[in-house]
Parts: structure tokens; C-alpha cells; sequence
């Protein structure tokens, strides 16, 4: 992998001295299952004539390479990663043949293989820099061209790319041939190939200019009965409403001729915002009852996908440095077209509890980074799609746009959108129109708030007189001393009093917070409240402490507040100060176990219990650790049994039960449900969950290869296989983990999903001296996956079998003696992290410490 980086300086050079014109490419997918053919001609102008430059291309092998008439040898000039150009003309021609390879990385043309059918389905995901996978090209976002693909295949095949796909034409072997138009003038990474005998569905839209733009579902055809027209026209229902309030927000039409969104298997993330041709997970294929959370997540990434036709696709970053103008918009946009547009009005606190919960997080690490970032190399950037690049950048836009205000700030993003179509841009770009239409100078804000790294903390001081009365009130910012930067907030305080057994706002005093201490005499002389919340309705970034009044307040009636997001605000409070050791994880558990059946957000339920794993797992000090996981599935059988059925409670309860059962009597209630002998009144043990009941008996040993490969003969499918090695790699047996450990990191025998799912389930341990032997050669193998593996797959390793659980001192020790070598440290990104593992490990032994 480092050796097919790029540099920002090297794509500085490439791109002052070319200009892209075009690209046709042919590919031939008939040829081998490894491999296929790939023909690229590009024609570009350089401003230098006799300079040289390189083209990227990641192939099998080169063939042929032919610069302006001119036949090069290609055991010269390329070496599988770049084609070196030399002797440039002022107009160029370059035709590159060659053999790239089909991959099972989830980077590049990724190759599957249907277990319920043997059919064969291909897709590409390209961002960051794997369209050189599939042909030659200049790998870097400011070098837009046009492209146009010919695309040999099956002729029983569906073949979508980012143009509307044409009639196929037959060919004499039986294949056929799509000839695509070219595309407008855009980067490589959003161009995209989908081909296989995928099950298609059909509706349209007419745009805000009066073109009628195609729309297409798509998935394979093993999943058609999930997705079936019904669920398929509720997906154009949301995108219909994306795209008006899209036009409308923005005042720009939607830049391309159609818009298709495929379900691929296993695809690394959540959607990819190829132009016209947008990219799931199947996750989003609901072939078992979803939770709720799940199924507003889905519309969530559907609205940031389209978004990103603008953020991103018409106007893209010139080097992926301003990343955040793709992602943080986009993040922020699709909340708010949720909010506004869709049924799930409650987006925002959706927002609240998930998104920003990963921003402070990521925020903390070592690693944090401005949301314009220094990225100097492909390595750093492919780190960086992460929770600053998402959720702290959309969170920082929440806060400018109650600064500018709504109408100005998206009529600047419309201004934005039309000086710049088809183009590339940096920071200073979007400011200039902002600033024109809000009449505020926002250099300053942009320095604080997009160039320095860092979560602020924001706590309450006041006093009142006897008859409770507020004779001051300040509101005190602090910062680390490693990110020292003390921000400006316009936010609100909320004022809550008990009326009627609820707790209630009474007030909402909007301020302006600057300094480390601000005083606001807008509050004084008010009445104090039962509870006095800081950046009520969430409009500002920072972390909140609530004085110790409001507190207890809040903790005794927490379940009495009727609006969510004023309760997700709390919880959120409750988890940082448990996170940094001002709060014991004890009193978190009985926070969250004493309130979470009162939750009526999905999102924020799942949010607490996945934050319940943490502080069980990890937080709790080790000798009294067993005994509270027990405490905690226990509460979780009752909260089960107690929930109403067929309700989504129910459904995560149960879910989450499986991550703690342990005792025998625990394992013996998630055995009866799988085998039917207990039942639920309304809890279908449908497919997915067999699979997690199953797991759950297989780390407590109650289950082993005999149960994982019944389930797996019933199960051909897809997720059948994907559990089944998760299942495998949580086998609670020495010799298991030992074969698991080195199929993942000596071997490249499983694919990316394969490989995700048993890592993670590697690491699923009751008795934590399992993974005692894998610590050393967990680290010893570190480099090795680096080097010889792709990014992806190297990180869902490096992250994944770390041995977290194990969780003591000598692990610290461990990691700081491998992170301390000089050939880890001359490797950034997996520097990065490791440094990100050991982070989380010193935090959770730093709370343990509070554990009274």
C-alpha cells in the first residue's frame, strides 16, 4: 500500500502543468474471473512542451503504451502503480491497454460472487484514489475531464454508470457491448460501474428547470423479495422530496440527466455519491425487521447522497485537504432535508445523539485535526473520512448558520454552487459568498472554528438572592491545553421547571458565549428554575456541564422530559462527564437502565446502549466487571420482557441482550428464544437475529462449529455467510482464535465483509485471557497487514483485532513500546491508528479509576 501513495506536492506539479480534456474507456469484463481488459485514450494539454509527468494505473500487467503516436515500452515506463509520460506535446494523446484486476476489497471493481444463486455482481467504489484500478488515470480531484465508457459484458446483465445506460448491443459471442455518452466535465472518483443481473425499478421526477430525470432502484436479484416495489417506491418518495427541497434551498437544478441508486454487496461504507449513480450498503436492504434508528438512517444517507450531487459532485475540492466541503455539508444538508421534507422530524435529535456523540470522541484523540485538515498524501487523507470530517463539520455549519442565519447562509451556498459548477474550489471560496450574503466578516470565525482543532467544555456559574432570583450569571468555556483555542458560541439556555409531574421549558434566553467567561446580564434578575441548560437546542459545538442542582434534576426526572432533544442534550452531558472521569460509569449504567424504557427516540435507545457496551466493557473496573455485564443483561431480559410487543424496544433490547449474556441462567433464556421454546409476545426471531442469538451462545460457550454450521446450511445467502464468520471468529476455544488470528493477517483468503465481520467478532470474548497471547502478535503483524494489504482491509484490522478488552497496564505498555519504533512512525496513517487504539485504552483506564 505506501507505495501507491501520492503526494500533494506531486499532485500540485501534475496539475500545473496539465489540463485534462477526456477520457474514453473500454473495458471487457468477459475475460477471466480475475481479471479484465482495460483500454484508456486521455487527451490533455500540458503548458510545457518536452516536460514529462505520470498517469496512475494499478494494473496485472500493462500491454501497451502509446503517447502521441509514439509506442512506449512498458517494462520502462510503468511499474504497475504509474505510467511515467516524457517528451509532453502542448496537445496529447495517450492510449494505455491493459490488465487490471478484479478485487474483493470493496476498493476498485470489486468482484462478488451470489452464494444464493452463483451469480456474479460487480460495482466500483473509487474515493479516495481507486479508479486507477479499473484504467489509467490522473488520480487527484482538480483534474476534472469528461468520461465515456464502453462496457463489454454478459448480455443478460444491467449496466449502470454515471450516463443513462443505452440499448445493449449484441455481440457475435453472445456478450454485448453499453456504449455510454460522456459525462460533464467531472473528477474520477465519482465516475462509477455497476454491472450484473441486478433487479431494476423504475420512476421519475420532473427537476426545478423542467427536465424529467430518471430515477432508478436497484439490488440483487437474490434481494428482491426484501426490496420489492413497495420498498422501492417509498426510496423514490424520499428522493423526490430531497430533490425539491434540494432546487429549492439552493436555486440551483439538479446538475445531471438521471439518478440511480444501487444496493451492492459488500460495500465498505454507508453509500458512495457517485454522480447519477449512487451506491448503498445492502445493510439498507432490510431482509430482517430494522430498527427504527435503522430505517431513519437510511433516509438520512439517501438525502446525504444527494446532496452530495452539489457538495462535492458540481463543485468538488481542489485537493482533499477541504474534504469537509463534500462531507460536512452533506451531513448537515441531509439532516436538514430530513427534518423539513420527510416524515422523521425528529432528524436533529437523531443528529444530537449519534453524530455528535462521534464528533466529541473523535475530537479528543490525539489524532483530532481541523476540519480543514493537512492532508499531505493519499495515507492521510483515507484516515481522515472521519468524525471531524462528518459530524464535527456539520455540527460547526449548525453553528454558523445561527450566527449568519438560515436564508443567507443557504442563499450564499446557492451563489457558491453557481460561480463554481463543474469546477473546484477551497475554503476561501465558499467564505467570499457567505460573507457577500450575510454582510458579516467571517475570516475570523473560520480561523477558530474550521482551522483549530478541539471541543471546548462550557459549565454555568451563578448566584442567586433569597428569593432565588438570579443576581449573576456567567458561562465559563475551558479547553485543553494541547488545543487551548477558546471559540465564540451563539447558543441558547434553556429554563426548565416541573409543571405538572413533566419538566418543562419556561424560558429560552439566546446569547452570545466569548472568552472564558462570560457574563450575561440578560438572565439576571430572572427566577432560577429547576434545571438550567446550556446550548439548549443544540445549536452550538461544545461539550455541557450542568450545575449540580440542575443535575440531580435532571437525573430524577429525566424520563419526565417530554422533549427529546432537551433529553438527548442531558444523556450527552451525563457521557462526557463519564467519559472524562468526572462522573462514575456506575452511575451512567443506572442513568441509562433507569430511563431508557421511557426513550421514545430509536436512535438516541441504540445510542445509549451501544454506550452501555463501552462503560460495561471497559469502564468498570476489572474485578467487579463480570458481575455488573451480568447486572446489565439482566435489566436488559426484564427491559425485553416488559417492552410492548413487536415494539422497537423490544427489538433493541433483545439485540443488545446478546452482547451481554453470561451467566447460565442468560444464556439459557437467549437459547430459548432461538430454539422457540421461549417466545415474546410480538418479537420475531427472524434471520439476522438467529444469527446474533446464535453468537451469543458461541462467545459463552454454550455453542460451537457444529451450531454455526447448521445455521450457515439453512442460510445461503450473503449475511448468512458474513455471520457465520463472525460467529467463527467468537468460537470461546485457544486453538479457534488461534486458526481465526492467522487466517485474518497471514492470509487473503476472505473478503472485506468476511474479513470485517470476524475480526470484530474475534475480539468478542467473556473470558478476556483469550486474547492474552494474540497482544505481542498483534503488533508484530501490524506493519506486514500495512504494507501488503489495502488500506481497507489493513484498517478493519488494525482496528478491530486490536485487544481492547484485555484493557490493563501492561497493554499500554505494550502499544507505547511498538507505537515508539521508527518503521511505525515513518508509516503516518498506521501510526495514526494505533495511536487512536492506545488513546481509547488510556481513557478507559482513566475512568476506571472513578469507579467507586
Amino acid at each position: 500500500m505506501p507505495g501507491e501513495n501520492l503526494t500533494r506536492i506531486e499532485a500540485a506539479e501534475r496539475a500545473a502543468l496539465i489540463r485534462v480534456h477526456s477520457y474514453a474507456v473500454t473495458l471487457d469484463l468477459t475475460v477471466s474471473d480475475r481479471t479484465f481488459k482495460s483500454t484508456t485514450v486521455v487527451k490533455f494539454a500540458s503548458n510545457r512542451a518536452g516536460a514529462s509527468t505520470f498517469i496512475d494505473a494499478i494494473t496485472d500487467k500493462v500491454h501497451r503504451v502509446v503517447l502521441n503516436g509514439i509506442e512506449l515500452n512498458p517494462s520502462e515506463v510503468a511499474d504497475n502503480v504509474r505510467i511515467q509520460l516524457p517528451n509532453l506535446q502542448v496537445e496529447n494523446e495517450l492510449l494505455v491497454e491493459a490488465d487490471a484486476l478484479f478485487m474483493n476489497t470493496g476498493e476498485g471493481l470489486h468482484r462478488f460472487v451470489d452464494p444464493a444463486d452463483n451469480e456474479v455482481y460487480l460495482y466500483t467504489q473509487f474515493e479516495v484514489p481507486d479508479s486507477r484500478r479499473m484504467f489509467a488515470v490522473f488520480e487527484q480531484p482538480d483534474l476534472k475531464a469528461t468520461f465515456s465508457f464502453n462496457v463489454i459484458a454478459p448480455k443478460h446483465w444491467k449496466v449502470v454508470s454515471n450516463q443513462p445506460t443505452p440499448a445493449a448491443k449484441e455481440l457475435a459471442d453472445g456478450n454485448a457491448v453499453w456504449e455510454f455518452e460522456p459525462t460533464p466535465v467531472i473528477s474520477s472518483y465519482i465516475t462509477a460501474l455497476v454491472a450484473g443481473p441486478y433487479t431494476e425499478y423504475r420512476s421519475e421526477l420532473v427537476s426545478s428547470d423542467g427536465r424529467t430525470i430518471p430515477l432508478g432502484v436497484f439490488c440483487r436479484a437474490s434481494l428482491a423479495e426484501f426490496m420489492n416495489q413497495t420498498d422501492a417506491d417509498y426510496i423514490f418518495e424520499k428522493t423526490r422530496e430531497g430533490f425539491e427541497f434540494f432546487e429549492n434551498a439552493f436555486g440551483v437544478p439538479y446538475p445531471f440527466e438521471k439518478y440511480d441508486q444501487l444496493f451492492v454487496p459488500e460495500f465498505n461504507a454507508g453509500a458512495m455519491e457517485n454522480a447519477g449513480c449512487v451506491t448503498f450498503t445492502e445493510t439498507y436492504v432490510f431482509r430482517s425487521k430494522p430498527a427504527e434508528a435503522t430505517r431513519e438512517r437510511r433516509v438520512i444517507t439517501i438525502l446525504h447522497e444527494l446532496a452530495h450531487m452539489w457538495f462535492g459532485d458540481l463543485v468538488t475540492m481542489k485537493w482533499w485537504n477541504d474534504l469537509w466541503l463534500n462531507e460536512s455539508f452533506a451531513e448537515y444538508a441531509s439532516h436538514l432535508a430530513v427534518a423539513n421534507a420527510t416524515e422523521w422530524k425528529g432528524a436533529w435529535v437523531t443528529f444530537s445523539a449519534l453524530e455528535k456523540s462521534w464528533a466529541y470522541r473523535q475530537d479528543q484523540l490525539p489524532s483530532t485535526h481541523p476540519i480543514v485538515a493537512e492532508i499531505n498524501d493519499l495515507a492521510d487523507v483515507q484516515v481522515n473520512f472521519d468524525g471531524i470530517t462528518y459530524a464535527k463539520g456539520a455540527s460547526v455549519l449548525q453553528q454558523l448558520v445561527a450566527f449568519v442565519g438560515e436564508a443567507d447562509f443557504l442563499k450564499g451556498v446557492g451563489n457558491y454552487f453557481k460561480k463554481h459548477a463543474f469546477g473546484n474550489t477551497v475554503l476561501g471560496d465558499l467564505l467570499v459568498e457567505l460573507e457577500a450574503t450575510s454582510g458579516r466578516d467571517l475570516r475570523n470565525w473560520s480561523k477558530l472554528w474550521l482551522e483549530t482543532a478541539g471541543v471546548n467544555t462550557l459549565r454555568p456559574e451563578f448566584e442567586v438572592d433569597e428569593s432565588g432570583n438570579f443576581t449573576s450569571f456567567a458561562v465559563l468555556q475551558s479547553a485543553i491545553a494541547e488545543q487551548p483555542t477558546i471559540r465564540p458560541h451563539r447558543m441558547g439556555i434553556g429554563l426548565y421547571d416541573l409543571i405538572d409531574g413533566k419538566l418543562q421549558r419556561v424560558d429560552h434566553i439566546r446569547v452570545d458565549i466569548d472568552g472564558v467567561r462570560t457574563e450575561l446580564r440578560e438572565l439576571v434578575g430572572l427566577k432560577r428554575p429547576a434545571l438550567v441548560l446550556l446550548n439548549d437546542e443544540d445549536q452550538t459545538y461544545a461539550k455541557i456541564r450542568l450545575d449540580e442542582d440542575s443535575l440531580s434534576v435532571a437525573l430524577e426526572h429525566l424520563s419526565d422530559i417530554e422533549d427529546p432533544l432537551t433529553r438527548a442534550l442531558i444523556h450527552g452531558a451525563a457521557w462526557d462527564a463519564t467519559r472524562d472521569a468526572e462522573w462514575n460509569p456506575r452511575d451512567y449504567i443506572k442513568l441509562v437502565l433507569g430511563n431508557i424504557a421511557f426513550e421514545t427516540e430509536s436512535t438516541t435507545m441504540q445510542t445509549l446502549l451501544r454506550q452501555l457496551v463501552t462503560v460495561g466493557r471497559f469502564y468498570v473496573k476489572q474485578e467487579d466487571r463480570e458481575q455488573v455485564l451480568a447486572e446489565i443483561a439482566d435489566s436488559l431480559i426484564t427491559l425485553a420482557k416488559s417492552a410492548a410487543a413487536g415494539s422497537d424496544a423490544q427489538l433493541q433490547f433483545t439485540k443488545f441482550l446478546t452482547q451481554f449474556a453470561r451467566t447460565g441462567e442468560q444464556l439459557e433464556f437467549v437459547s430459548q428464544l432461538l430454539d422457540g421454546s421461549r417466545t415474546l409476545d410480538g418479537l420475531v426471531i427472524d434471520a439476522d437475529l438467529k444469527w446474533e442469538l446464535l453468537t451469543a451462545l458461541v462467545v459463552g460457550g454454550r455453542a460451537g462449529e457444529a451450531e454455526i454450521a447448521a445455521l450457515a446450511a439453512i442460510d445461503v445467502t450473503a449475511n448468512g455467510q458474513k455471520a457465520a464468520a463472525q460467529a467463527r471468529a467468537a468460537i470461546a476455544d485457544a486453538d479457534a482464535k488461534a486458526a481465526t488470528f492467522k487466517l485474518l493477517t497471514e492470509t487473503k483468503e476472505y473478503s472485506n465483509a468476511l474479513v470485517q465481520m470476524a475480526s470484530v467478532g474475534f475480539t468478542r470474548v467473556i473470558d478476556v485471557e483469550l486474547l492474552r497471547p494474540f497482544a505481542n502478535r498483534y503488533f508484530e503483524s501490524a506493519l506486514d497487514i500495512w504494507q501488503n494489504q489495502t488500506f481497507k482491509i489493513a484498517e478493519y484490522l488494525l482496528v478491530n483485532l486490536f485487544p481492547m478488552p484485555l484493557c490493563d497496564e501492561s497493554l499500554v505498555e505494550l502499544s507505547k513500546q511498538w507505537i515508539a519504533k521508527p518503521e511505525i512512525q515513518a508509516q503516518p496513517a498506521l501510526h495514526r491508528i494505533l495511536v487512536e487504539n492506545l488513546a481509547g485504552l488510556e481513557r478507559a483506564l482513566k475512568v476506571q479509576k472513578t469507579d467507586r
